[in-house]
């Protein structure tokens, strides 16, 4: 078999991971987008071994070796990567990546730009001025 057939199987695989990482909205799907490109590398270096392992008398079946370690870092990355998404969407209710922001930024009250108004929640007494305006006093 020639290394041209897996060599394009694994450039097919290795773009559609890239299309779905770049234009999936879903965090398991870009998950799932991520394995097939770490798939393309396996068969990659599985190929590129045996193809390197006719022309060698001594084989040391190096790419294979490389693919083991590959599998296990799939592995624990989609471990990983589907327990803090599953801790995500139990939080916000969603898995959308576009959606998803750091906690500190969501979670922001906006700000008035003048420093009369009070913040919500705390009582305030009105006092009026001399031109007629009520400013507002937050009480303790």
């Amino acid at each position: 078999m020639h290394l041209a057939y897996p060599a394009v199987l694994a450039v097919l695989l290795f773009c559609v991971g890239v299309y779905g990482v770049l234009a999936r909205r879903n965090a398991i799907l870009v998950l799932m987008s991520v394995e097939l490109m770490l798939n393309a590398v396996n068969l990659n270096l599985v190929a590129f071994d045996v193809w390197l392992s006719r022309a060698a008398e001594e084989t040391l079946h190096s790419g294979q070796a490389l693919t083991l370690f590959t599998i296990a870092i799939a592995a624990a990355e989609i471990g990983i990567g589907l327990a803090i998404v599953l801790a995500v969407y139990r939080n916000r209710g969603t898995s959308d990546i576009d959606r998803l922001r750091d906690t500190a930024e969501g979670h922001e009250s906006p700000t008035a730009d003048d420093g009369d108004a009070p913040t919500p929640g705390t009582p305030t007494t009105g006092t009026s001025t001399t031109d007629g305006t009520e400013k507002a006093e937050a009480t303790a």
